[in-house]
Parts: C-alpha cells; sequence; structure tokens
C-alpha cells in the first residue's frame, strides 16, 4: 500500500507564506492593543486561538500537539501577563509586544538543536517569572502544579531536539525536582524585584545542566566545562540562599 504524505499546513511560499508572516507581525501589535483596552482575558484567549492548528488533527494526536506547541503557548501567555502587569507604563507593554514579535519572527521558526534549547530555556524562564508574579499570593497546590506543568513541558521540547530514549522519564524527574523546590520555597516566598527565588535558582540550574547535556551530545563535555557548570550553579545558588532577606520581604 502506498503511504500518502500529509501536506504542511504550515506554508512555506507564496501567498500562504505572506499571509501567515503578516499574521505573526500583526499579533504582537493586536495583544497590545486588547491590554491596553483592558481586554486580557480576550488577550489569552487570542493567543490560545492562534495555534488553533493544534486541534486540525485526530483527537488522539491532540496530546502530542499540544506538548509540541506548548513552548509557543507558554511565551504567548507570558507577554500578555507581563504587558497587562505594566499597565501604568505603555513604553514598557511595547518593549514586551516587539520581544513577542522578535519570538515569533526569529527564535521560534529556529529547528537548529540550539535553537530548540534557547526556546526551551527562554520559555522556562519567562513562564515561571509570570507565574509567581501572577500568583504570588495563590495556594502552593497551583504554584506546584503550576512549576511541574512549565518545567516537564519545557524539558520535553529541550530533550526532543536530541532524539532522547528517555526523554519523558527525565523531564518528569526534572519537573519533580523544580516543584520540590517550589513546594519547599512557597513557604517563605521571597522576590528580587520582580523576579522570585523558585524562578531564579531554577533557571540558573537549569541553563546549568542544559549547557553540560548539549555539550555531551556534541561530544565537546570535558572534566573541566562539568566542574565549571557545577561550581556556577553552586556558587549562584549559595549566593542567593545566603544573602537573601528571610523576611519574606522583596529586596
Amino acid at each position: 500500500m502506498k503511504l500518502l504524505k500529509r501536506p504542511q499546513i504550515k506554508p512555506t511560499k507564496g501567498y500562504g507564506a505572506a499571509l501567515h508572516i503578516l499574521f505573526v507581525a500583526v499579533l504582537p501589535l493586536l495583544l497590545f492593543a486588547l491590554v491596553r483596552l483592558e481586554f486580557v482575558a480576550v488577550a489569552f484567549l487570542v493567543v490560545l486561538l492562534s495555534k488553533w492548528r493544534m486541534f486540525a488533527l485526530r483527537m488522539r494526536h491532540w496530546p502530542a500537539s499540544i506538548r509540541a506547541n506548548a513552548v509557543d503557548l507558554m511565551v504567548g501567555f507570558s507577554v500578555v501577563a507581563f504587558m497587562s502587569l505594566a499597565d501604568s507604563s505603555q513604553l514598557i507593554q511595547i518593549a514586551w509586544a516587539a520581544s513577542y514579535s522578535l519570538w515569533l519572527l526569529f527564535i521560534k521558526p529556529r529547528n537548529s538543536v540550539l535553537w530548540i534549547g534557547i526556546q526551551a530555556m527562554v520559555a522556562q524562564t519567562i513562564a515561571l517569572v509570570a507565574m509567581f508574579m501572577i500568583g504570588n499570593e495563590a495556594d502552593e497546590t497551583l504554584l506546584v502544579v503550576g512549576s511541574a506543568a512549565i518545567t516537564y513541558l519545557s524539558a520535553r521540547h529541550f530533550l526532543a531536539a536530541f532524539d532522547e530514549a528517555m526523554a519523558r522519564s527525565t523531564a518528569y524527574v526534572w519537573a519533580f525536582f523544580c516543584a520540590s523546590l517550589t513546594w519547599v520555597s512557597s513557604k517563605w516566598l521571597l522576590y528580587y524585584g520582580p523576579i522570585s527565588q523558585p524562578a531564579l535558582i531554577i533557571t540558573v540550574i537549569g541553563y546549568c545542566l542544559a549547557a553540560i547535556y548539549y555539550l555531551e551530545h556534541k561530544d565537546r563535555l570535558k572534566r573541566s566545562y562539568i566542574t565549571q557548570f557545577v561550581g556556577l550553579a553552586v556558587t549562584i545558588v549559595l549566593f542567593i540562599l545566603i544573602f537573601s532577606d528571610w523576611s519574606g520581604e522583596i529586596i
């Protein structure tokens, strides 16, 4: 039986490609306008609707499709959250809209191993920062579940670039570690400006582990690199823990 190739949904040339680029360029402006008009819920919905292709498949493929698009959704939702929290500064909102344009036009379309890793780490970082900014008074269970979901989906996106055989179990381990750290940190949640302590620690450790993993798969990892990355992570985490104001106030 001859198998027919499924046509690509994303346009690659012609008028379809031009319309796709136009839509991607207009989307950040639309989100900016909706936030300025205080239609924040509608802005979140627009981000979700922009990924309608996730559901243009048979239902059994939805989990894999959602997982594949989760990083892009996290970035979009985070940008809307940041713009809504900066309602007193139009300039900051414009900066976030411009950053989202950069993500959509230059970062997200890249499919090399390095760029997929960058996508995962960027999404994880800003999604964690946004979650703790919005949910600083939320129940700790919601923070733990949110942290686990964000880090799991980011790890799956990162590991997919390497065809990792144990991608699912590795992502589960990373998500469990981050959820546990969030649970412990939520007892006395500290902030360094807009960035929460757990988001900062997870980001530092995550970047170091990702760099080690990347170098290992490129056969460029040396013992000295491991020592440097581990030493850097430990030094930064210890600095954060030692010099934090444990009274629970924002620094």
